[in-house]
């Protein structure tokens, strides 16, 4: 009789295994659904860009063993750090769908104006400091006005200010050619100085980490009140674990050579800052309507001219911190600052991090994803003597790949009524 009352327990039991397993096979076929129509609709542009940078770093590791090492990790940290700024400041650009090509001139411009106040006119670093980043404001200010009033395309205008602003750079510099630093000064201390105590890389690593989960657990709460779509729990988490796991792998990588660098922290600090002002201020919200449509934020009685001079603005202030800190890497300032290949690796790297040429579509991060790839072509090929030349035939490859992309992902947009 006994043995009868425990019988059905073992069908019971059975029936569990089968739906458990049913449910987790429709959650696992709704995680995939979701990403096949993200894919198709266009919004997943950064991966590609992602899988193309741990295939560069696989290589390279292969090829040589002290690619992925502390010390060559710590200095790419702070490698990019100086056309990354330059490339954040393009991203609002593109964002309207136009283009700085005065970037080079302007970081470039503004390290001259730094070096001859402070060395050789004597004024405090701070000050000199100052007025070099407000050079960089000035020069983006007439531009973006220029471009607002008169309605000539930005590529155009900026053209004009690249040759001025270089023009300028070298009747500052006069005939000495090149003005070098102090190299225990304000300004070398940018990308020489490390917090060398473990507990900073994993505090910005924590706070990082924590702000991310904090921000979206909020963002889910306020859409979930409106009755708006909004991610699950279990999303947020996997996504807060992910990031977790990359920036504490950071922190711990970092901490194994000399620390956590300043030149590392300041570019973090700033791209997160302006990430906020894009995507959570009246002024950022303007910006993506303009790149969608100039014609719509009129009638929307929108101040286009202010818009647009501000975004110019920012290019032009992002422009004179990065080259402050290219000149703080090589605590010297020349008739070649913001020359060379400068202005192709910054618009590249907005570019390839997954901002569009075609305005409306990215954030600061893009920024950081794209420089990335392209300092760690420089670096792996630095590593393995490759030739100049073959960086420029990769990093050109991977634009023009970038770039494709883009311009698939907008026509699968518009297929999606998304653009």
């Amino acid at each position: 009789m006994a043995r009868n009352m425990r019988e059905p327990a073992a069908p019971a039991a059975g029936r569990r295994g089968p739906h458990g397993g049913r449910a987790v096979a429709r959650t696992v076929r709704g995680w995939i659904t979701a990403f096949r129509n993200k894919l198709d609709a266009g919004e997943l542009v950064r991966l590609p860009v992602v899988l193309v940078l741990a295939t560069v770093w696989i290589i390279f590791q292969s090829l040589n063993d002290n690619f992925l090492s502390p010390r060559n990790l710590s200095n790419l940290s702070v490698d990019i750090v100086g056309t990354g700024l330059i490339a954040v400041g393009i991203v609002f650009v593109l964002l309207l769908g136009e283009l700085d090509l005065s970037v080079g001139s302007v970081s470039g411009l503004a390290a001259a104006v730094f070096a001859v106040l402070n060395v050789n006119i004597g004024m405090p670093e701070w000050l000199a400091l100052v007025v070099a980043v407000l050079t960089g404001t000035a020069a983006g200010t007439v531009q973006g006005f220029s471009f607002a009033k008169t309605r000539v395309p930005a590529f155009v205008v900026t053209l004009a200010g690249l040759l001025t602003w270089n023009g300028l750079m070298l009747s500052i510099l006069g005939t000495s050619g090149t003005v070098n630093l102090d190299e225990d000064g304000l300004v070398a201390m940018l990308t020489s100085y490390y917090f060398t105590n473990d507990a900073a890389a994993y505090a910005l690593a924590a706070l990082g980490t924590g702000t991310v989960f904090l921000a979206s657990y909020l963002d889910r709460r306020r859409r979930q009140t409106v009755g708006m779509p909004h991610r699950s729990l279990g999303a947020i988490g996997a996504r807060t674990a992910g990031l977790a796991v990359i920036t504490f792998g950071a922190a711990y990588v970092l901490n194994r050579f000399q620390g956590l660098p300043l030149a590392l922290l300041v570019f973090i600090v700033v791209v997160a800052g302006l990430d906020v002002v894009l995507r959570r201020t009246h002024y950022g919200r303007q910006v993506y309507a303009l790149g969608g449509s100039v014609e719509a934020a009129r009638r929307a009685s929108l101040s286009v001219t202010r818009v647009q001079t501000a975004v110019l603005a920012v290019s032009g202030t992002m422009a004179a911190v990065g080259g402050l800190f290219l000149a703080s890497r090589i605590t010297s300032v020349s008739q070649n600052s913001g020359g060379g290949v400068l202005l192709l690796n910054a618009v590249a790297a907005a570019v390839i991090g997954g901002a569009s040429l075609f305005g409306g579509r990215g954030t600061t991060w893009s920024a950081v994803l794209g420089i990335l790839v392209i300092q760690s072509i420089a670096s792996g090929m630095a590593l393995t003597d490759t030739p100049t030349a073959v960086q420029l035939v990769i990093t050109g490859g991977v634009l023009f790949a970038a770039v494709v992309i883009d311009s698939l992902a907008r026509r699968s947009q518009e297929a999606h009524g998304r653009a």
